[in-house]
């Protein structure tokens, strides 16, 4: 396991959804691992996930979702340069989204591109 939480949450459910799992456990979160969660739950690659104060863990359970990675290394991107990653990661114009740190806070990389902004590549998922 590596140091980077988001990579390697995003790789046990890559790996939990090719086991045919649909539950699994997380045992190391961070702000910026909450944050992609809501963006996955709001775009319906995952069901749910629960915070567990006491262990410092998460259940998240899968939803619809066939590829996730975390983006190595972690790309700056300006306005103009996010179609051009989003040909690289995402499989087609309208399937997959990719999450982008920006000055705003985390969002998908449509949102980015309405608002305007660039930001740093941190995922994607179909």
């Amino acid at each position: 396991m590596s140091h980077d939480v988001v990579a390697d949450a995003l790789n046990m459910i890559k790996n939990a959804k090719n086991a045919k799992k649909e539950i699994i456990n997380v045992n190391r979160i961070s702000n910026v691992l909450i944050e992609v969660l809501k963006i996955m739950k709001q775009e319906g690659a995952i069901k749910r996930y629960k915070i567990d104060p006491k262990e410092k863990s998460l259940v998240i359970t899968i939803g619809v979702l066939s590829e996730c990675k975390a983006i190595k290394p972690r790309f700056s991107v300006d306005k103009t340069q996010i179609e051009k990653y989003r040909r690289r990661y995402l499989p087609s114009r309208n399937l997959g989204t990719m999450i982008i740190s920006t000055n705003k806070g985390l969002m998908t990389h449509k949102e980015a591109q309405q608002e305007n902004i660039g930001g740093c590549l941190i995922a994607f998922f179909y």
